[in-house]
Parts: structure tokens; C-alpha cells; sequence
């Protein structure tokens, strides 16, 4: 049953549709998903070695190497950076088919496409193809639809931890469960796991220089923004992003950091359903989803990352996690056109330099008649 699925979700992705030679698997017909997106990152960087870098990130519980690519146009420029993770909940396939569709994309059109071109030459991007890379595997041999990763608990009686509830924000304080049999077991503590101390302290390091934090799941078609584990959010200032409203309300405060986030978000939902007509969902987790800690997305947002989205890919329930190899390529079309509206609008609104002045109809805000951003460099 499986082999039925491989062709569709590694080879074409990594060889077909990024036009690499399969020579490279003639004497291994048979690897497994994850060695073929091993070996495609490895031969990405060598035949792009001009923009792209493969690095080490990290160590999974059962010992594999976690890597993610850098594509980077050199450049004597000061630099920021996009973060985009895929695969943290192992049973969701087509988001680490999305970010391999998203460096081909890039890799492909990054001389033609005029904004593509125009924000690499400001941004770096960052992508971690799989962060469960253990959980991934073991969706592949054993369980379609496991979702944590593979970490031992209570002497090996039960496994996993849902890395999606283990960033160290409002960690264990709602929609989790300390058991650790659920799917949705929170962990011994924030970061207790290899792969969530890989990708944190990684984060942390480049904190200051990135903008914008996107992790790839499915299913559900929403575009999530913080927060997860409250709807009364802190109100201040992230990271390089500043803000000023004048409004004609009492409220000085009612235009907060995220209401620009739901702004770009909805801007690119709409850019997705202009492509096939898929509706998405935007809005904070808490609001218009579930309640949950410890997600990547809260905890790079509440570190001082402005920018920080979760997006859940199709479909809406019909499939779910097991999506149909037809729905791979339409779902990364139009996934690619959300991604890159967010990137641009990051990139127009940083570069720049000085303020950039959103109107109050465009933001929805009937209160306020401007918002000001100012973005510094730091």
C-alpha cells in the first residue's frame, strides 16, 4: 500500500517536477521516502551551488540527522531571513511535499519571476523539509497516520511526543495531555525533545534577524496566526516591527502587532483561492480552531519573530491526512501563491525603509484612521 503512495509523494516532488536526473536511484529502485528527500536535498545544493547551502541543524531521538537548506543570493546587502518548517506532525505527507514544491519553485523562477527575484535579493530563505523526521519514517513503515515523534516514555510502554505542543510557550497549559498514549502528550517539559531543542535553539540564535516564521501543516485549509493558548494576546511591539496608531477612538491600543499579521494573512488567502477557488480560514488558533500550547508558531511569535503563521493545507475533512496524489500538485500551486504574498509583503514593507502607511478600511479597522509601521533594522 505504500509503494503505491511513494511515487506520488517523494520521486516526482524531488526528481520529475524539480527535473533532477533518476539515474541517481537506478541501483536503489526501492528507497524510502525519507532517503529520497535526503539525497534530493543533497543533490539540489550541488546542482544550485551558486544560491544553495545545505546545513545541520540537529539530532532526532532515534538519531538521524536533521538538515535544512539555505537559498541565498549572494549579496553585500544586510540581510533577513524566512523560516518555513515542514512535517512536525508526521502523518500530514503533503507538507513536506510543500516545501520541496516551494524550492523548486524558487530555484526555478528566481530569474524570471520579478518578485521572486526582488526579495531574494533581501531575504534568505531557510527550510527544514521535515522536522519529524523519526515520526515520518515510522508513518511510512508502520502507521499512516502516527503523528508524534518517536521518543520512549514510561520504559518503552509508549511512545511520542507531539512537538507541535512542546515550544516552550504556555507549555502544558491548555489543549494538552500528560499522557503520554495521547496524541497530543505535551512532553516531560518545554523542549524536552531533540528535534524541538534543534529547531528552538537555531531560532533563537537568528531571532533578531528573521522576519517572518512559517510551519507547514494539513489538514483543515486555515491560515492560523497567534495565538493558541489565549484569545486575549499581549499587546506590544516584535522584533524589528514598530507601531503607531492614531485613532479616533479612547482605545490607544487598538491596533496591536496582530492585526497586521491577519492582514497579510488574509491577503494571502486570497491570493490562494485564485488559483483553483480553495477557501482558507484566517485567524488566531484560539478564535476560529481549537485551544492549544506550546505551538512553534506562538513561541516564535512571543520571541520577537513579527511575522509567525501556521498554515493547515487542504483539504477540509473528505480525505484528510490522506490526500490523493492528484491533489499534491494543485495544493502546492496555490500554497506557493499565499507563501510568496506573505514573503513579498514582508519584503516590500521592510526594505524600504522609513514608514509605510496602511489605511484603516484596508486593515477593517473602523476606529482608526491610519496605521503607521516602522521598520528598523537591528
Amino acid at each position: 500500500w505504500f509503494a503505491n503512495f511513494l511515487p506520488f509523494y517523494a520521486l516526482p516532488l524531488s526528481l520529475v517536477m524539480i527535473n533532477l536526473s533518476p539515474s541517481m536511484f537506478d541501483a536503489e529502485p526501492n528507497l524510502s521516502a525519507m532517503t529520497t528527500i535526503y539525497q534530493w536535498m543533497t543533490q539540489i545544493q550541488k546542482s544550485n551551488s551558486e544560491l544553495v547551502t545545505q546545513h545541520y541543524l540537529g539530532k532526532t531521538t532515534e538519531n538521524r540527522t536533521m538538515y535544512y537548506l539555505q537559498i541565498s543570493q549572494p549579496s553585500d546587502k544586510i540581510k533577513k531571513i524566512i523560516w518555513m518548517d515542514c512535517g512536525i506532525h508526521a502523518r500530514e505527507w503533503i507538507s513536506p511535499a510543500f516545501c520541496q514544491w516551494f524550492v523548486k519553485e524558487i530555484l526555478q523562477n528566481y530569474r524570471s519571476d520579478p518578485k521572486i527575484r526582488r526579495f531574494l535579493q533581501n531575504l534568505d530563505l531557510y527550510i527544514l523539509p521535515v522536522l519529524n523526521i523519526d515520526g515520518y519514517i515510522y508513518s511510512w513503515e508502520k502507521d499512516r497516520l502516527w503523528r508524534k515523534n518517536r521518543s520512549p516514555h514510561m520504559n518503552g510502554t509508549c511512545y511520542g511526543t507531539d512537538l507541535n505542543r512542546n515550544f516552550n510557550s504556555s507549555w502544558g497549559s491548555i489543549g494538552v495531555s500528560y499522557n503520554c498514549s495521547s496524541e497530543i502528550f505535551c512532553g516531560s517539559g518545554p523542549e524536552s525533545e531533540p528535534e524541538t531543542r534543534a529547531v528552538a535553539q537555531f531560532i533563537k540564535k537568528k531571532k533578531s534577524d528573521i522576519l517572518c516564521y512559517l510551519t507547514i501543516h494539513s489538514y483543515g485549509q486555515y491560515i492560523l496566526t497567534p495565538y493558541g493558548s489565549t484569545t486575549r494576546p499581549p499587546n506590544k511591539n516584535f522584533g524589528p516591527l514598530k507601531i503607531t496608531a492614531k485613532c479616533t477612538g479612547t482605545d490607544d491600543n487598538i491596533i496591536p502587532v496582530l492585526n497586521i499579521q491577519m492582514h497579510v494573512a488574509e491577503m494571502a488567502a486570497a491570493a490562494l483561492m485564485g488559483k483553483y477557488g480553495t477557501s482558507y480560514k484566517v485567524g488566531p488558533t484560539s478564535l476560529i480552531l481549537y485551544s492549544n500550547s506550546g505551538s512553534s508558531r506562538d513561541w516564535a511569535h512571543m520571541i520577537g519573530i513579527p511575522f509567525s503563521y501556521t498554515f493547515e493545507l487542504r483539504d477540509k475533512g473528505t480525505h484528510g491526512f490522506v490526500l490523493p496524489p492528484d491533489q499534491i500538485q494543485p495544493t502546492c500551486e496555490e500554497t506557493m501563491l499565499a507563501v510568496t504574498t506573505i514573503i513579498d509583503y514582508v519584503d516590500q514593507k521592510y526594505f524600504p525603509g522609513g514608514a509605510v502607511m496602511l489605511t484603516a478600511s484596508s486593515l477593517g479597522l473602523s476606529l482608526c484612521l491610519s496605521v503607521v509601521l516602522t521598520w528598523t533594522v537591528s
